[in-house]
């Protein structure tokens, strides 16, 4: 049996070619040894369903296989599909050849990964309707990353419609996997939910263009006693913006079986003699030793082969966006005083939001009119950056290049170029419609337009965003169009404008995928700022992306989200797992907090390549779902942070215990927490236990305590080595149940605590 076997540093992955040409899925999970694949092969002599021919007995109901097709025996879900000129839908591709590519193959017109990795092509082909499928497969071993593509050729003398042409396949013996997605809707994107697959169909897709913040692409398989330490997973996702789908199911053998790729739901494209239809890159991540090995497998390869090469491990800067700070409310002179403040307190990027451009007073009108407002900036964009630039801050711009308002100049003069479908009226979306990117003319439009607003001033930094999903397509084929459009667009800009820092934004995080992270190196990960949502929200999507990717924020108090209060130092220290950013209007706070602030970001520098490029580990407490612990280790292991988190605080509670993971067994930690200063005002009129006059809450004398007695942390420190501190934990010191000294952890709702440990040799 010839077979391939490809293999990274510890997954190995093997298929065969049976005797009838079908590609046979014998093995992906852990690496193999010298090992005898004909141990894996299916024996069936008798087979019980559909016979492909009766000479060789062979029935694809129950065969593993790399991809599965339509109408001659294999019943489950298909990977391809296709409609010849007959109208026939059948098709069975058998092997005709294989060859290895000494360089990786890479996409001219989608987003793919890079490497030095080689590439194995496997090609087939379907004799009755004379069509080629190429199988395209690359490993990139240090990350135990596999990718999977393909590629239809049209070689007949007909057009065919595809209406099915997902990326990669992967059939599973087993049957106690659990299917895990990460859903949700605008400011709760990425909620983890979970079911067992079994008989029937579980679908993860979404059909409106873009990948969506209701059903991120990334799911995951894990064996029923996986932890985030233990046990096998399965990762899988796709690097594509658009409509996608993962579809699993078991059959009636007790197999699983997954396909995954661009959404068939009313797929349809014309495929003309010689044309070629390519699928996304699908890629797939395996891990026996939990869902955090899993995780950081992702993590490595998206910072490694998926980001522009230009910001792969390149850090970030810490800024500050105007938007919730001013809404479209402001003029230059607001916004200088803005800057001022932020380059006082150590921040790096001053980010102009939404509302400087045409009449953009609210979001009823002027998307895609794209010259500055005067009114608000007399001196143009350049005149602003100029300024920004002498307070020592760079530059930063919103825009939105894919919308139009139909109250605009653009839309007003090309009204075709927005997506609509004649006699129907339009379907709009915050007041605005999409322009329609599978133009041509769009394109180039909006190449120009754009080329020229970021050539008009010194920017270092760009926020790309999209705020609505797609409606009143034309066709089968409009979406993917589209897509393909978009991407013309990035390219072309990201190619003339390398050195600006794009960031990726939908309504928050409607469309954070690997499709988009090819282009822009990070995303806005969710318009909700709220610290105990973002605890969710980061959480979650840590699972498949890496903090590199996350834009993360402090904002106001209550927050413009939930109306919630949450301390200053938790909501830094829940941005500070993500590229910091602060979203208030800092010439409204206290100097108490600006000095903060000054203290966050300054220890936010020291430890940013940590925060933003360590190996990141999940690791809250079993059955204490009312805590959240994360920490972060960089690649020596010679310096570690763990914040610990507790949503709501519990009357007398139990002693709380840090475990920490990834430190070297066989180095020494000093560790310590992260002093700051806690507000008086938190205790209320308990005050008055320990005043010798009364002091009534809120009152003016009060307002003069708070700001003459600052509190300070309590102080946790020790020095061990690291298998004692991984495999023993450290008790925490008590919190407040009532009496209160130096060592007393006040620890109310929403508090969190940042641990710091350093390597240490030897022990002294």
């Amino acid at each position: 049996m010839k077979t391939w076997h490809l293999s990274t540093k510890n997954t190995s992955y093997l298929f065969g070619l049976t005797d009838s040409g079908h590609l046979e899925h014998l093995h992906y999970g852990a690496k193999l040894g010298v090992f005898d694949p004909m141990l894996l092969h299916e024996k069936m002599p008798y087979p019980t369903g559909l016979l492909l021919d009766e000479e060789t007995q062979v029935s694809l109901e129950d065969l593993p296989l790399e991809f599965s097709t339509y109408g001659k025996g294999d019943i489950r879900e298909a990977m391809i599909e296709i409609e010849t000129s007959d109208k026939n839908r059948v098709s069975d591709f058998r092997y005709v050849e294989d060859k290895v590519l000494d360089h990786p193959y890479a996409s001219s017109s989608l987003p793919w990964a890079y490497g030095e990795n080689k590439t194995i092509e496997i090609t087939t082909r379907d004799e009755t309707s004379g069509l080629t499928l190429i199988l395209c497969y690359q490993v990139y071993e240090h990350c135990d990353v596999l990718a999977r593509s393909c590629r239809l050729v049209n070689t007949s003398d007909q057009a065919v419609v595809v209406h099915r042409l997902l990326s990669a396949q992967l059939d599973i013996d087993r049957n106690d996997l659990f299917w895990r997605t990460f859903d949700g809707h605008w400011a709760r994107e990425r909620e983890v939910h979970e079911k067992e697959l079994n008989s029937g169909i579980l679908v993860n897709d979404w059909k409106t263009g873009i990948s969506s913040n209701r059903h991120n692409p990334l799911v995951i398989l894990r064996e029923k006693d996986c932890d985030e330490h233990h046990g096998g997973c399965f990762g899988l996702n796709l690097v594509y913006s658009g409509n996608h789908a993962t579809i699993g199911e078991v059959n009636a053998y007790g197999k699983s079986h997954v396909v995954w790729g661009i959404n068939p739901h009313s797929f349809e494209i014309a495929l003309l003699p010689g044309e070629t239809l390519e699928s996304p890159l699908a890629v797939m991540t395996f891990s026996d030793q939990g869902l955090n090995r899993l995780s950081s497998q992702f993590h490595t390869f998206i910072n490694t082969h998926l980001i522009p090469r230009r910001w792969r491990n390149v850090p970030r800067p810490v800024l500050i966006n105007s938007w919730e700070a001013t809404y479209f409310n402001f003029n230059e002179s607001k916004l200088m005083k803005l800057a001022k403040t932020a380059a006082n307190v150590g921040i790096e990027l001053f980010v102009l939001d939404d509302g400087w451009f045409s009449k953009r007073n609210n979001d009823l009108s002027s998307l895609g009119d794209w010259s500055v407002n005067l009114k608000k900036l007399p001196g143009g964009l350049k005149r602003l950056s100029r300024k920004i630039h002498g307070l020592g801050l760079q530059f930063g711009l919103w825009v939105e290049p894919e919308m139009v308002s139909p109250d605009s100049d653009l839309y007003r003069t090309h009204p075709e170029w927005a997506i609509t479908i004649d006699g129907r009226k339009p379907t709009m979306g915050r007041h605005q419609l999409v322009l329609d990117l599978s133009n041509h003319d769009v394109q180039d439009h909006l190449i120009r337009t754009f080329t020229e607003v970021f050539s008009s001033a010194p920017i270092e930094y760009v926020k790309w965003d999209m705020n609505r999903n797609l409606s009143d397509l034309h066709d089968g084929s409009h979406a993917h169009r589209y897509m393909l459009g978009l991407y013309r667009v990035l390219r072309e800009l990201t190619r003339t404008f390398p050195d600006i820092l794009f960031e990726s934004c939908a309504s928050g995080g409607n469309r954070f995928d690997m499709g988009m992270l090819v282009y822009m190196p990070q995303t806005w990960t969710s318009d909700n700022t709220d610290a105990l949502c973002r605890i969710d929200i980061q959480d979650a999507t840590s699972q498949g992306y890496p903090l590199s990717t996350m834009g993360a924020h402090v904002s106001a108090v209550p927050n413009h989200q939930t109306q919630r209060v949450t301390p200053l130092e938790t909501r830094f220290q829940v941005a500070c797992f993500g590229i910091l950013g602060y979203e208030l209007n800092l010439n409204e706070l206290s100097a108490e907090s600006l000095k903060s602030i000054q203290a966050q970001v300054a220890f936010y520098k020291e430890y940013r390549e940590l925060f933003q490029f360590g190996t990141f580990y999940r690791i809250s407490p079993k059955h204490q779902t009312n805590l959240t612990d994360w920490m972060v280790v960089d690649e020596n292991r010679s310096i570690a942070i763990l914040m610990h988190f507790q949503d709501r605080a519990i009357a007398n509670p139990t002693t709380q215990t840090l475990h920490p993971v990834g430190l070297d067994p066989e180095a020494s930690y000093d560790f310590s927490n992260r002093p700051f200063g806690i507000d008086i005002g938190l205790f209320g009129d308990l005050i008055n236990m320990v005043s010798p006059v009364r002091i009534k809450p809120d009152s003016l004398l009060h307002q003069v305590v708070r700001k003459m007695k600052v509190l300070h942390t309590e102080v946790e420190h020790g020095i061990s080595d690291g298998k004692s501190l991984m495999a023993a934990g450290i008790k925490l010191k008590q919190s407040n149940v009532g009496g209160f000294s130096d060592e007393t952890r006040i620890f109310p709702d929403g508090a969190s605590r940042l641990y710091i440990f350093r390597r240490i040799d030897p022990l002294p």
